[in-house]
This record gives C-alpha cells, structure tokens and sequence, in this order.
C-alpha cells in the first residue's frame, strides 16, 4: 500500500517553518510574508513554473522574481526545498550572515534559482516586465521551438505603491506581455501597520486601466490559485492575481499584524505556531515525506528540458551558434575591427560633431552587426539618436520582432526594464535620456551595477553646452554622482574616435553597465591621426605630449578636451611645455599601474576642466592642482555665451596654470 500523497498545505508548511527559524536564528528578518504566501508559492512551483535545479540556466525555463525582497526566506526556502544542490540546509541556517548564500534582499544568482529578488520596493516587478520583454524579442527571434516560457513575479503592496512600478506596468500593458503573471500579496499590512493609513488605491481597477487582465482569489486557497494561474496563462495581456492573504498565516498572536513584518516571531510565538499549524518538528528539520514531495516538484520539468536540448541539437551549426551567442552575451569576433575601420574613417573626415551624434552614427555600424542589440529612448529619440535607420520598432501584441523599444517618458521604468532585459539574456539593451535624468533612472543604474549587469545607459545633453533649456536640464553634479556608484563604468567621450572606443568598450563589458555621457553641442575631431588600439580603453591617455619639458599637465573630459588644446596651444606659445590628458573614464583609470598613472599624470602643474562639478577631481589634481568647471547651477542661453559666463574658457585654464608655475 502506498504511503498517502503530502498536501499542498503541509508543503506549505515545510516553507512557514524553515521561514520562521531562519529569521528567529538570525533574531533579524521579515518572516510574515513568506508565511502569508506560502500557499500560492507552492501552486506555483509544484503545478506550474517550469525551472530544473540540475540545469538552473537553462535558456527557456520559466523566470520567477521575487519583487518583495524583503520575503527573501521565501525563495531560499523554495530554492532548498526544490533540490538546488547549494543551498543547504546550514546556509539557511546562516541566514543574514556574513558570506553566506542567504542574505537578507539578495539580488541575483540563477544557479541557486535567484532570477531577481531585491530590497528595494518597485524595482523586482519592474525588471520582471524587462524579462518578460526579452523572452518576447527573444522568441520572435528563434521561435517556440527555444523560446517559450512566462516570467512570475511575487509583488508586495509597496511594490505596487512605489512610482516605478506604475512606469513599467503601464508599458507592460501597452505591449501587451501576455507571458507575465503578478501574483500580487493583498495582505493589506505595512511596516506602519494597515496599508490604509496611506493606500487606498483600486489597485485592480488601475490594473485594468493599463490593459492588464486582473483576478482575485483567496491567497490561501490553492485551487483557486491553480485555476487563476490557468486563466493568466491564457489570456493575450499580462496578469495580475491579487491574492487576498494573511501576513505571518499560522502566528495565532501575530498573523494579520504589522508585528510579523520585519521582525522574528519570538520563541514563545513559534512554537505556539508550531502548534497551531500542527508541525511537530524541531528547527530546521523537514520529514522525509514532504523533502520528497518537494524533490519531486523540482524535478517536473526534467523532461521538458532534455526535449528542449534536443531541439537545440537539431538546429543546425549556424542557427545554434546564433542562438548560444546570444544567450551567453558574447559580441561578434569582428566588433573590434569595426570599430577600426569607423575610427580611421573619422580621423581622415575629421567631422565636428556633437557625441551624441557620433554615437548615432556609431550605432548605424554596431546594431546590424550586434542582432542582440535592441535600443531605445524614454521619448527623446530624434535628441539621443539611439535608432538607427531601416529599424523596425518593438510594438509588442504580436509585434516583438523590432529592434527598438518606445519607453515614453518613463526614465525609471525604462532602465528597470532594461535591467530585465539584461538579465534575462539573449538581448543587449541600450537606453537613451538625459543626463539630467540619470537622477531618475539612478535606482535602476546602482542596481545594474550592483547585479554586474551589461545595461548601456546613453545620456545625452552632458552640460551647461545644452544651452538654452536652462539649468533644470543642465546637469552638474550628475558626473560626480554617477561616479560614485561601484562597479558603474562613465564614459565621457571628447570627440567621436572617442564615442567609438566607449561604445566598443560597454558592449564588451559583460560585468556591469555603463553610462555615455554625450555632448549636444558640437565638437572637433582631436584624434586626426589613426591608431588601432582602443586608447580610451585605459581610461586617460596623453593625447597631446608637452614640446620641451612637460610642466604642466591639462586634464579634461568630453567637450573640455578641446577647450584644454585651445589652452595648451596658447601656453606652448609663450614656451610652457603642456600636455593634454584626455580622460574618458575615471573608473578605467583607476585600474592602471602606478607607472602608468604617474606617466599620464606627470609631475608637474596640473589643470582640470569640466563643466561640472569639482567633486571627485582633486583625487587626480594633487595639492597644487587647479579646477576650471561649475560651482553651482547653470543658467539659460546660448551655449557659448554660458562657458564665457561661468569661466570655463581656455583663457581660464591657462589663468589658472600660470599662476601656479
């Protein structure tokens, strides 16, 4: 006779109670969501998603994101119970601790199931449209043959209240991203205490506004979870799934309250929850039964994955080469010889042109060449000239097989996505705004940063040389802010040789995104004579070495390179032997020897210019350096007429030079 079938519930169960004791072990954590979704999680990693923890990457499994990060012990506990080989036992017990695989808002780690799971509210949902985004891209690419899968998402009601959230649920729904499904935790409990001390928002009713399909089901209620789940899959609009639960579900004392939040149980409610719920069991201890019946749920799609590697074994070479490029993020073998051949073209045309109109003619070059590449603009296109010429858009509803997507002013729900879009693979994106928006898009560039993933951030409009709209578009501190995010690469090109280089640079980088800060106004081309080396690629370079002695060393970024040789020409002339110093990137800087900083930096008099902020610069001016830049807000007129006004001038520079000589 065979042993009778574990219940959803007691599954359920097993999630409650491995929540509940990491959080009271680490006397640090947020155990009420994890047990007020537990049912709902268990319908849909039992009956629905499609993943196999022996083959965690797989290209076409299901994506799930858990948008409520601070459940964090949700998806651990999903993560162990399903069979991922590294998260153990103990690493739960270690939840929150130092170098453990349990901290409290992880961020990404597909090998242990983690697709996107962070802190910061809004973010989770938001990338989750870029994921679903990609798979549609991805698939109308290669077909359903490689290409068919959904991408779930957990969200909380702060998820929900947060304004990028609104951003990018819109586009989803614009798009129409049939393959995403919200499973939205209604516990109606906040931090605070109820949510309506300050939410009261018809959420379904907003959902159905931005063209989303919308249910409501008994979150603890697993067939009716089931048959929401079934409804969602079928619809031709993204889902939302509100699931009316009870925070902390199976705390006799606790549940339903804002005191299971983000705080452990105690240990009088645990076992008075242990009671309650009927599970007998100490910390940490699961009966075989139920790890069985979770071993097994972990392991449905086994066979769906070795059909799916057949498939793939049965393209032929040119199409599987395509398709595993793509999935891996590799760029095209020829990337570098084309950047070549533009560079060399440019040094003999010698055009003056704005970098943001370099980086478009970039991009006619790279985007044929680079298929994963799919641009796009938060309602700026004709002023970042991201699009390129002869690309279709991504119009979505059937309509996914463009190369460009039209974020309408949505700053933040445009680099969310592209977030999404990276992380799900198989597509490269590039985003225009701005500069003056990064401040937008910042929580989005510091996670992208902090997930190590390849989103090429294009700003454009990098100064007070956009002129006359003023100092509200006029960015200032962003250089510097920007700066300070680890792991974030800013490029700011002088000239288009230049553009060229950062642009080869942040396609290459496959750890981290990058950011072009790009000029309105125009420039001259200052490297006339051609190299095949990416030099930008160290960060600073001398481009103009001293004639005699060196004494003084100019630095400068962007559209101030040329202001700087306007300067050394004018101190050469009166016999001080000046250097140019082009620096691109910071960040690349920094990673070179002392040798080859010291070389560059030289030993003399050194001037900074940049119209922006001083901060950051005195790192690379020394005690007897000078800064030419801003020191407060912008003004509006005519470009010109602002770098006279606030002294950013070569006359300025070499002021400055000369007086500490």
């Amino acid at each position: 006779m065979s042993a009778p079938a574990v219940s959803l519930q007691t599954m359920a169960n097993a999630i409650r109670a491995l929540a509940m004791d990491a959080v009271e072990a680490a006397k640090s954590g947020h155990p009420g969501m994890p047990m007020g979704m537990a049912d709902a999680a268990t319908v849909l990693f039992t009956r629905f998603l499609k993943f196999d923890p022996k083959n965690p990457t797989w290209p076409d499994r299901d994506r799930f994101v858990l948008s409520a990060g601070h459940g964090s012990m949700l998806i651990y506990a999903l993560s162990h119970l399903t069979g991922y080989e590294r998260m153990t036992i103990d690493q739960l017990k270690r939840f929150r601790q130092l170098g453990s695989l349990t901290p409290g808002h992880p961020e990404v780690d597909p090998e242990l199931g983690i697709e996107m799971t962070t802190g910061p509210l809004g973010q989770g949902i938001s990338t989750a449209v870029g994921m679903a985004l990609a798979e549609r891209i991805t698939n109308a690419r290669f077909g359903d043959a490689l290409v068919d899968h959904f991408t779930y998402v957990i969200a909380s009601d702060g998820d929900l209240e947060e304004g990028v959230s609104h951003e990018a649920c819109s586009l989803a729904g614009h798009l129409k991203l049939s393959r995403l499904i919200v499973l939205w935790d209604d516990n109606k409990i906040s931090i605070d205490g109820p949510t309506d001390l300050s939410f009261t928002d018809d959420t379904p009713a907003r959902f159905r506004a931005y063209g989303w399909d919308v249910q409501s089901v008994d979150g603890h209620d697993v067939d009716a979870v089931a048959k929401a789940v079934e409804a969602a899959q079928k619809t031709d609009r993204p889902s939302l799934i509100a699931c009316r639960t009870i925070i902390g579900k199976g705390a006799p004392n606790k549940q339903n309250t804002h005191g299971c939040h983000g705080s452990p149980l105690g240990l009088d409610e645990v076992k008075a929850t242990r009671e309650n719920l009927g599970w007998t069991h100490e910390p940490f201890v699961i009966p075989a039964d139920v790890t069985e019946a979770w071993k097994a749920a972990g392991t449905r799609a086994q066979g769906a994955y070795k059909d799916w590697a057949g498939r793939r074994e049965a393209l032929d070479a040119a199409q599987r080469a395509a398709f595993d490029a793509a999935m891996s993020g590799t760029v095209p073998a020829e990337l570098p010889s084309l950047i070549e051949a533009f560079k060399k073209k440019v040094s003999e045309e010698k055009p003056s042109w704005a970098t943001r109109v370099a980086s478009g003619n970039v991009l006619e070059v790279l985007v044929p060449a680079v298929p994963e590449m799919i641009g796009g603009s938060a309602d700026l296109t004709p002023s970042n000239n991201t699009k390129v010429k002869n690309t279709a858009d991504v119009k979505g509803a059937g309509a996914f097989d463009g190369r460009y997507v039209r974020y309408g002013v949505r700053e933040h729900g445009m680099a969310t996505v592209m977030n999404g879009m990276a992380l799900h693979r198989g597509v490269i994106p590039y985003g225009g705004t701005f500069m003056q928006f990064a401040d937008y898009c910042r929580p989005a560039i510091r996670l992208a940063a902090l997930m190590k993933q390849r989103s090429i951030f294009v700003m454009t409009h990098d100064s007070i040389g956009l002129g006359e709209d003023g100092p509200t578009h006029q960015p200032v501190e962003h250089l510097a802010a920007l700066r300070a995010i680890p792991n974030l690469l800013v490029l700011r090109p002088g000239d288009a040789v230049e553009t060229a280089e950062c642009w080869q640079l942040a396609l290459e980088r496959t750890d981290g995104p990058s950011v072009l800060a790009l000029t309105r106004q125009n420039v001259p081309t200052l490297r006339t004579e051609h190299t095949a080396e990416n030099r930008s690629a160290r960060g600073a370079y001398v481009l103009a070495e001293a004639e005699g002695e060196r004494t003084v060393t100019l630095l400068a970024t962007g559209s101030e390179v040329s202001l700087a040789m306007e300067a050394r020409a004018a101190l050469q002339a009166e016999g001080v032997g000046t250097a140019v110093v082009s620096m691109p990137s910071w960040e690349l800087f920094e990673r070179q020897d002392a040798a080859y900083q010291a070389q560059v930096l030289g030993t003399g008099v050194r001037v900074a210019v940049e119209a922006a902020a001083r901060m950051g610069w005195d790192r690379w001016l020394g005690a007897n350096g000078a800064f030419v830049g801003m020191t407060g807000f912008g003004e509006s007129a005519p470009y010109q007429e602002l770098y006279k006004h606030f002294g950013i001038t070569a006359e300025a520079v070499v002021k400055a030079a000369k007086a500490r000589l």
